[in-house]
């Protein structure tokens, strides 16, 4: 008798668990990591005396578990808090809050946080392309494509700019 078939599919069966064991099982990690950051987080953040800095950590934990409404709340704080910071650090700041506006399809005040992004450092491609995405939500394509031209001119491999490019002109 030849056993070589139910032996192939076993040994088959053992290896498929054994990938998915380890790939939920770093998925689940990844997770608690998350929530540790965000809970730590957010009681450094519960006082009025938070600083922009962390502020801004708290928000981008938040965007990443895709909470926009809080991770909005949180950068608005930091962004009143960041007259201080370096122009790197607004611009960053007034970007990501742009990005959860937006994510909430909230794309006019996404907008104006654009472009205090750039109005604080204007090489930014990152806060280009959003600023054009915005605006191609409120049917401003020409407005769009010059701004993505300018992400190109600033960053030639830029992709995300290259394929809304192709998008936009026929």
């Amino acid at each position: 008798m030849n056993f070589a078939l139910p032996q192939a599919y076993l040994l088959g069966l053992i290896v498929l668990l054994g990938v998915v064991s380890v790939v939920v099982g770093r998925q689940v990690l990844r997770v608690r990591k998350q929530e540790g950051q965000l809970a730590s987080l957010e009681r450094r953040c519960q006082d009025t005396n938070a600083d922009a800095a962390s502020l801004y950590e708290l928000g981008s934990v938040q965007l990443d578990k895709r909470l926009f409404a809080q991770a909005a709340s949180s950068l608005k704080r930091a962004a009143k808090l960041s007259a201080s910071e370096p122009a790197e650090a607004r611009a960053l700041i007034e970007n990501a809050l742009g990005f959860a506006l937006a994510a909430q399809q909230n794309h006019k005040e996404a907008v104006r946080h654009y472009r205090l992004a750039l109005k604080a450092r204007g090489d930014y491609p990152v806060a280009l392309n959003n600023l054009a995405y915005s605006l191609e939500k409120q049917q401003k394509g020409d407005e769009a494509v010059e701004l993505y031209q300018r992400s190109l001119e600033l960053e030639p491999g830029n992709r995300t700019a290259t394929k809304r490019l192709k998008l936009l002109r026929p």
